[in-house]
């Protein structure tokens, strides 16, 4: 009996690296990078005060990185002052993560220039890992952020319109502290990501006093929360301003430590991709040729998702999944799916009008008639040649397509590249999939075919995908990052087979 796509692809794992899922490590590492360099928006406004970081620059500052009490990786924080009342910074940080029992080593670099009221007058930045660099540069000038963004062997030069000067946080942030603050104030501040390069808010909320135990002492700091796409990232500030501690939701944690202290590594911490992984109650069926499937749905207060589309079906707590039938999806009508036009875009970092992507997919579509022939060459393609190793990195397709390396969310930007520059407008779709008795975070693809949206995935060879893929979100990095609010409050039950049409509601939805 010859073997299903599900079992080639677990096999090859078993004999390499368990390579899927990619969303939940970017998700992590973003919100790391939250850490070093801080977007945050208030409900009031903040004045900084114009001497407070002039005041206490030429000072190095060191931060320890901690995954799950596990020693991984530091940040060096350098202020000097610069001309005209300008403060330079310079961020260092080093991580060595280990993902599916592989470890990774990511260097990071932030270089900076603030005026005295924290606001950006010029950025540089880098970000190197294995199989992966990324580098961008620029300034603020008249309304926008210009930049500079260099991705292998790609460089593209853009501009982000932004209303006001926007400010770049640092471990320093006495301004917070105002003679006016109480306990449940909130606070908004413009910034710019030069991570994603988008300009964007986030809300900041005061906790009031905390007695935190750090090292062995208890400390009196102030506590704030901030909700970061909806993560909620937690930090302790002492009196002076500083940051004494921070943590993401994905188990991070900062501290604030002397230079001995924070340069030290442990020798091992816990896989990535296992410990943000969703552990599920009840029993999954054997997935191949599966065409429907119903879960009940545990999800964080206050968080919104788009669960109730397409081939999914939410009803009080309970979602049920629709694998598609490829025979329904005939329709060559162009650009009819809702959303379509939106789908076409190409961006940073799915490059859909680089020359070389445009040639390699108008060469794989050449003489296949309809529309799904043209996406199944291309998908196949991707999967054949994309070799799938974890690559901890933003999403890029250009590097994809010069390197062939890349796990989910690689093989679904290259994807994405690919039909968007002849025509096919794409979507990436993040959420979770089912893999060795657990829900992994993953990404993979929505094309446009006819009138409606069918799912691929091009790193387990799947036209259409299984209904083990439970769909949370569309869109690039600065979307996917709204995943972080599900890390360790996502609970999933599959429901039995005889029930899974049913959409029954817990009694204490009933009232």
């Amino acid at each position: 009996m010859g073997k299903t796509n599900h079992e080639f692809y677990f096999m090859s794992m078993n004999k390499k690296i368990p390579t899927i899922l990619k969303t939940a490590v970017v998700v992590v590492w973003v919100l790391l990078l939250v850490g070093l360099f801080k977007r945050d928006v208030f409900i009031t406004s903040v004045t900084a005060d114009q001497q407070q970081l002039l005041n206490r620059a030429d000072r190095e500052e060191y931060q320890g990185i901690y995954f799950k009490d596990a020693k991984i990786g530091y940040v060096v924080n350098n202020y000097t002052i610069g001309e005209e009342n300008t403060v330079r910074i310079d961020q260092k940080a080093k991580m060595r993560i280990n993902v599916s029992n592989m470890e990774h080593l990511i260097d990071l670099r932030l270089q900076a220039v603030l005026l005295a009221d924290s606001t950006l007058r010029t950025f540089s930045f880098s970000f190197d890992s294995p199989f992966y660099r990324m580098s961008a540069e620029g300034e603020v000038v008249e309304g926008a952020v210009v930049f500079e963004l260099t991705t292998g062997s790609n460089t593209i030069r853009n501009s982000i319109p932004v209303e006001q000067p926007p400010m770049l946080p640092t471990a320093r942030r006495g301004y917070l502290l105002t003679d006016t603050l109480n306990e449940g104030d909130k606070v908004k501040i413009p910034s710019f990501d030069p991570v994603s390069l988008t300009a964007k808010s986030t809300v900041i909320e005061y906790k009031g006093r905390d007695r935190v135990l750090i090292n062995g002492r208890v400390n009196n700091l102030h506590k704030f929360m901030e909700n970061y796409s909806g993560a909620r990232i937690n930090f302790w500030l002492d009196d002076n301003g500083d940051v004494v501690k921070e943590e993401s939701p994905a188990g991070f944690v900062f501290l604030k430590e002397p230079k001995f202290k924070a340069l030290s590594f442990d020798e091992t911490s816990d896989d990535l991709l296992a410990a943000v992984a969703v552990k599920i109650s009840g029993t999954m069926p054997d997935l191949d040729e599966l065409e429907q499937l119903s879960y009940r749905l545990e999800l964080p207060e206050g968080e919104a998702f788009d669960l109730d589309d397409g081939r999914q079906q939410l009803e009080g707590s309970v979602l049920t999944v629709t694998r598609e039938i490829l025979q329904e999806y005939s329709g060559e009508q162009q650009g009819a799916c809702d959303g379509a036009e939106a789908a076409l875009v190409s961006s940073p970092y799915i490059q859909a009008e680089d020359q070389e992507i445009v040639k390699q997919a108008r060469s794989l579509i050449e003489g296949r008639d309809g529309r799904l022939a043209q996406i199944k060459a291309l998908a196949d393609w991707v999967y054949t040649n994309i070799e799938k190793r974890p690559v901890l990195g933003i999403p890029d397709a250009r590097t994809t397509f010069v390197n062939r390396v890349g796990d989910c969310n690689e093989h679904a930007a290259l994807f994405a590249a690919l039909a968007r520059s002849v025509g096919i407008p794409t979507h990436i779709a993040a959420g979770v999939v089912y893999h060795k008795e657990a829900f992994y975070y993953h990404a993979w693809n929505e094309v446009c075919v006819g009138d409606r949206w069918l799912s691929l995935d091009t790193t387990t060879n799947q036209l259409p995908a299984d209904v083990s893929h439970i769909q949370f979100l569309r869109g690039e990095m600065e979307e996917q990052v709204r995943i972080g609010a599900l890390i360790g409050k996502l609970g999933i039950e599959v429901l039995p087979r005889n029930d899974s049409n049913k959409t029954t509601t817990p009694d204490n939805e009933k009232e």
